[in-house]
């Protein structure tokens, strides 16, 4: 089995112009156009069998439609939809609570697209509500290519934010934080996090001319396996931010890595399972 925890999909009806959209912002491929459908295709041609679909909420009055569709959504069995959440969601409590009797697993955070620092009491709160709860969370880490410079979720706030709540299910996605990978591995190593492997081994594919050579490099095996060493083979969760990564080439790089085979079926599935509880 393998796992992809870390995917994003968009309603059918706007899925074309939300792609394009981002594409300009972050002058990236697509490998999808980014619906339900042609996740499903790509994960059945590389043998992927759940993905976990992250939807993010940029506007906080948008969070209980998103949240009731991906209720709905996870009925299909092999797409496992997150609910989105934003800090300045006035009922966060409640909604959290409604997350959790519907039965989704957890929540996405993006602190770049939502305009708030991951270490603001605001964010605070909504970890130790879903930690309460049982909630994972999954949380945007580091810089973000569409909004080159921002700021919002550096390894320090990281830090500041896990020393004040000590969740037990907080996710980092992008190997905890994108583009500051090496800061994220001395901050953060040996404090039970978990941290994704999505948009960040190998090199990025650009949509048209844009980036250097070298801004198109992501971790190379051996700087991406010192990163799992350091977080733990036990914390690290397979992802591809699909349709921005090809899942085919996610899955070859994991298994490229000098790593033990049954710390890539950890990366691959195990620790997924374990973490979702199936």
């Amino acid at each position: 089995m393998i796992i992809d925890f870390h995917t994003h999909t968009f309603p059918d009806k706007i899925a074309s112009l939300a792609i394009e959209k981002l594409k300009a912002a972050s002058h990236t491929r697509a490998f999808t156009g980014g619906t339900d459908g042609e996740l499903l295709a790509s994960m059945a041609s590389c043998g992927i069998e759940k993905s976990v679909v992250l939807p993010v909420a940029t506007n906080p009055e948008k969070i209980p439609h998103i949240n009731d569709i991906s209720a709905e959504k996870n009925k299909s069995g092999k797409l496992i939809y997150f609910a989105a959440m934003h800090p300045d969601f006035e009922n966060a409590r409640d909604e959290l609570r409604k997350i959790r009797d519907l039965g989704i697993k957890g929540i996405k955070l993006h602190p770049v697209y939502q305009d708030i620092d991951f270490d603001d009491i605001r964010t605070l709160k909504i970890l130790e509500y879903a930690e309460e709860l049982g909630l994972i969370t999954v949380t945007h880490a580091g810089l973000d290519i569409g909004f080159p410079g921002v700021e919002r979720c550096t390894p320090k706030m990281i830090k500041n934010a896990v020393s004040s709540i000590q969740p037990k299910k907080l996710v980092l996605a992008h190997m905890g934080g994108w583009k500051m990978w090496q800061e994220a591995a001395e901050l953060l190593c040996g404090r039970d996090i978990y941290i994704d492997t999505s948009f960040s081994i190998g090199k990025m594919m650009q949509d048209t001319p844009y980036y250097s050579d070298a801004e198109l490099q992501l971790l190379n095996f051996d700087k991406a396996t010192e990163i799992i060493s350091a977080f733990g083979e036990n914390y690290v969760l397979f992802g591809t931010d699909s349709p921005w990564s090809d899942q085919k080439t996610a899955i070859d790089d994991i298994l490229g890595l000098s790593i033990a085979d049954d710390v890539k079926g950890k990366i691959l599935h195990k620790n997924a399972e374990r973490l979702l509880g199936i």
